[in-house]
């Protein structure tokens, strides 16, 4: 049997590495980085997100590479209250929230905004 001990990175398919790379490190905080042949991530903590721009997506590939299509959960920290005035400095929209949730620990408050792909992000606290 195989034992997960984390999840290290994934790969969000995205129609331009530009947009994708302000919006992720303007509005979330995240990093950038440089990688094997001139590839671009996203990094907060000890993650990353792999960023394969559409139609010129790295070899293994997702059967259907599709920008957009991607639902991701964030837990921040701080509050949801300063989350919320960053955003709407920011200029991003809420599209729901706050909201009760269930998180993989248990409860959790959440508000729901898009990247420039149109991928469902939502941030919360517990």
């Amino acid at each position: 049997m195989i034992t997960l001990a984390r999840l290290d990175h994934w790969v969000l398919t995205v129609q331009s590495l530009e947009n994708t790379i302000d919006w992720y490190t303007r509005v979330l905080g995240m990093g950038v980085v440089t990688f094997g042949d001139n590839r671009k991530a996203l990094t907060f903590g000890e993650q990353k997100i792999n960023l394969h721009l559409l139609g010129h997506e790295f070899e293994p590939k997702a059967r259907q590479p599709t920008s957009g299509s991607a639902d991701l959960c964030f837990v921040i920290n701080g509050t949801l209250e300063a989350t919320l005035q960053h955003l709407t400095q920011s200029g991003v929209t809420v599209e729901e929230g706050p909201v009760p949730r269930t998180g993989a620990l248990g409860p959790i408050h959440s508000v729901y905004v898009r990247d420039p792909d149109g991928n469902l992000i939502e941030l919360s606290v517990y």
